[in-house]
């Protein structure tokens, strides 16, 4: 029977052996902010290593959880976020607070009007593709929701100096993939935006525009990176270690000193 891509099985181990993701993407190539590490990739994607549930991470998903509106699920599967009398942890009531911030602000919800967890699918740079959009608005725009520590402060690249938030992480990419995928189904560009709330006392919000430029350049590199990643995927290329990560420090079997040399080489 042919597999056929849903909502249910959008995260399984088969749709992620059958298709790549921008999430997958940036485990193998990396981010300026999240080094690249083609083992932990291949462990993640043959289910032999899953990543641990964070706070912050829990948080992004409460939030994008109501306006998919799985909220209640989220709840079901994520007891831990409640104490003992049944309350929400103060970490979920402040959530709360985020979600009532974005509702109160008419232009942000005019973002997430869309049609909501949007799926398509395409073959590209010599593989298939699989997207799923917070907010489609169909002829209009793409949208992204985010949620995260802040909106304004910069990070710091080696060999570049100061960063904002959404070429750190590799949002860019994701635009670039977003906008591709959604031109091959429809045949219109559409602009890609980040609806971005953040975790402060006081939320933050903002609608970032993530200009052409850098979705074009975004795309360029996503492109040349594929032919590597699909020689390590299906078997025809070692998957590199970046022995840094928790999966690499999981799996390090040592057979030999190192020197105080290497302690900075990776720096």
């Amino acid at each position: 029977m042919a597999f056929v891509l849903t909502a249910e099985n959008y995260y399984s181990q088969e749709a992620n052996e059958r298709y790549m993701s921008v999430s997958q993407f940036k485990d193998f190539a990396g981010t300026y902010g999240k080094m690249r590490c083609e083992f932990y990739a291949m462990e993640k994607l043959s289910g032999r290593w899953f990543d641990k549930k964070t706070l912050p991470l829990m948080i992004g998903s409460y939030v994008d959880s109501y306006f998919e509106g799985t909220l209640g699920k989220f709840k079901e599967e994520n007891p831990e976020i409640f104490k003992m009398d049944g309350t929400l942890l103060a970490e979920f009531k402040h959530a709360d607070e985020i979600i009532e911030r974005i509702k109160r602000d008419k232009y942000f919800m005019k973002f997430m009007s869309g049609e909501k967890q949007k799926i398509m699918t395409t073959d590209m740079f010599g593989c298939n593709w699989k997207i799923k959009m917070d907010s489609y608005i169909k002829g209009v725009a793409i949208v992204d929701l985010k949620v995260m520590a802040s909106i304004t402060k910069p990070h710091w690249v080696r060999d570049f100096g100061y960063m904002d938030f959404v070429r750190y992480w590799g949002y860019d990419l994701q635009g670039a993939v977003y906008q591709e995928v959604v031109y091959q189904n429809t045949g219109e560009r559409l602009p890609f935006y980040i609806a971005a709330a953040t975790k402060e006392n006081e939320p933050d919000i903002r609608v970032i525009q993530v200009t052409q430029p850098y979705l074009d350049e975004a795309l360029s590199t996503v492109k040349s990176n594929m032919s590597r990643i699909l020689d390590v995927k299906y078997g025809k290329a070692e998957p590199d270690r970046c022995d840094q990560c928790d999966c690499c420090r999981h799996y390090r079997v040592l057979t030999r000193p190192i020197t105080i040399a290497d302690l900075t080489m990776q720096i």
